[in-house]
């Protein structure tokens, strides 16, 4: 899209691995303003050059935002030569927990912080993006870090405990949890770490309770024929929610991922919709 710079940067988290980022910026930005920030968290099996992302992005840096798109540290992508193919990184993707994604959002969110004269941003407004698992995340981060203002969750699950306690104990007589990734046919493992990631961090990985002390405006967006994280996440999200501050919109006749694909094959009526949901609660 015209109109818009993007800096592409490798942010070193509190573990020293790197966050491969793109930074956009809108050309028309005057030299004297600050920016305000939105920074996007990618879902499970996702990563920030997904299909529609980067044309979301660019959407709302158009809109006159600096946007933030990140690879968490361990989604299993690599270098960001293969990020729009295979996941080169299965070893990273076994590893991954919640708690390393919160801490890697909380990473790039003191980058910016530490970064704004340079960058030209202004800190004290910065909204979160998250889809799916993302959203998760999002909130979470939102909940615990006073420097976000603004949050926006699409097709967001309301909890990481989804696992049956059969599938649990397979998992750990097992010590892994295998998936298929039906876009690229890899067998991708998830480690036992990730339930013990669940079960030692209950307070702080609970969705349900952060949502609640929320004192954000907020935007929850989701799908009614969403049939990998059902909208019922969303009304739960909604029925947990300052009602003063946050609104649900429910898109009607579309899925997870708005009826965008991997790669992306151009918008859809209900991706417009969510960006044109999202131009309003930001003002663009």
């Amino acid at each position: 899209m015209s109109g818009i710079n993007k800096l592409s940067l490798k942010i070193k988290n509190s573990s020293l691995d790197n966050l491969n980022t793109d930074i956009r910026f809108p050309q028309n930005a005057g030299d004297n303003s600050k920016l305000p920030v939105v920074i996007f968290c990618h879902g499970f099996k996702g990563f920030k050059d997904w299909g529609c992302f980067p044309y979301l992005m660019e959407r709302i840096t158009a809109g006159g935002y600096c946007t933030v798109a990140f690879n968490f540290s361990y989604n299993g992508t690599g270098d960001p030569e293969n990020e729009h193919r295979d996941f080169t990184r299965l070893d990273l993707f076994a590893k991954n927990t919640f708690s390393r994604e919160l801490d890697d959002t909380g990473d790039v969110i003191d980058y910016l912080f530490n970064n704004s004269e340079d960058l030209g941003i202004d800190k004290d407004n910065i909204t979160l993006i998250g889809h799916s698992r993302g959203g998760g995340i999002a909130i979470l981060k939102a909940a615990e870090d006073k420097r976000i203002s603004r949050l926006i969750v699409l097709s967001s699950v309301c909890s990481f405990d989804r696992y049956s306690d059969a599938l649990k104990s397979k998992w750990k007589e097992a010590g892994f949890f295998e998936v298929l990734n039906s876009r690229t046919n890899q067998i991708m493992r998830m480690n036992y770490s990730l339930i013990e990631d669940i079960e030692n961090n209950r307070e702080r990985l609970d969705i349900q309770n952060a949502v609640s002390k929320l004192h954000i405006p907020t935007l929850i967006i989701h799908g009614t024929q969403d049939i990998t994280v059902d909208y019922s996440n969303a009304e739960d999200l909604f029925s947990r929610s300052n009602k003063d501050l946050t609104q649900l919109k429910l898109i009607d006749n579309t899925g997870h991922t708005f009826g965008a694909v991997h790669p992306f094959e151009g918008t859809t009526k209900a991706l417009e919709e969510v960006i044109s949901l999202i131009g309003n609660f930001l003002n663009f």
